[in-house]
């Protein structure tokens, strides 16, 4: 509930003009599924689906895109070009067997992602998700404009803070998945269509579209990522498919290169 109050009022202007917007979910990382004896290896992945881009899309895709989908909401619109980095830094095959598990441990992806988008009129939007424990956790999106700022903490508050003004303050409010039940339940009653698949299309767009620019390390623009043919998913789907990613014989997934791989 506190996003569409802190939204709707940057919509009204109370902070002026939106200049750029700062947007993280930067976490230590999520479960692990050691591999089970006689688990094939299509079983294994899909075990544990996290670690695999064909299965996830790397947690900015997993994770992020609900910061990236605010981000869309507060500037009515998606971005028209990406550019960023990431990487595999500390979850690598020495950090698995620290843990007590394997190479196999690390999956695909990488562990960090950081992406510049721009959208229409030079608006940017500054994206930061990253899986590294020990390090500063926010799940947060902040909006920039010419009269004051708009926070919002994804699991807490918001606020607005506008200079010589006394500053508007949210506390967590209800559920988000109650208060989008809630929406749809009475949508169906009353007959009222209630479909906001485009809404969540482009914000999985934009998100593989910062992948992608993570991924190969250079500038990808929307139309790029929409007509891309590139293809991540297995030619079958059954548990003794071949995946289309492969450990090597230490049990260590490559990832993607930036400068060398080929993500649109």
């Amino acid at each position: 509930m506190k996003h569409r109050e802190v939204i709707r009022r940057i919509h009204e202007g109370v902070i002026g003009s939106v200049r750029f917007v700062r947007i993280y979910f930067n976490s230590g990382g999520v479960w692990f599924r050691p591999r089970k004896p006689g688990q094939t290896e299509m079983q294994f992945q899909v075990s544990n689906w996290y670690y695999f881009t064909w299965l996830s899309g790397d947690h900015i895709v997993e994770q992020h895109v609900h910061d990236i989908d605010v981000a869309n909401w507060i500037l009515r619109a998606h971005p028209i070009r990406a550019w960023g980095m990431g990487g595999r830094q500390v979850r690598t095959p020495e950090w698995g067997k620290a843990q007590g598990y394997g190479a196999d441990a690390v999956g695909e992806i990488f562990d960090h992602h950081s992406v510049e988008f721009e959208y229409p009129d030079g608006v940017r939007v500054f994206s930061v998700c990253r899986h590294m424990p020990g390090c500063w956790n926010a799940f947060l999106q902040v909006a920039h404009g010419t009269e004051g700022i708009a926070e919002i903490q994804g699991h807490g508050a918001g606020r607005i803070i506008v200079p010589g003004k006394d500053p508007l303050r949210w506390d967590r409010g209800p559920d988000g998945h109650q208060v989008e039940m809630d929406d749809l339940f009475a949508a169906i009653l009353s007959g009222e269509p209630y479909n906001e698949a485009d809404w969540a299309a482009e914000s999985s767009m934009t998100a593989i579209m910062g992948r992608m620019a993570t991924y190969s390390g250079k500038e990808v623009t929307w139309e790029q990522a929409f007509n891309s043919q590139l293809e991540l998913g297995p030619k079958e789907l059954s548990w003794d498919a071949t995946p289309p990613v492969l450990p090597n014989e230490q049990g260590f997934y490559p990832c993607a290169i930036p400068g060398q791989t080929q993500a649109w």
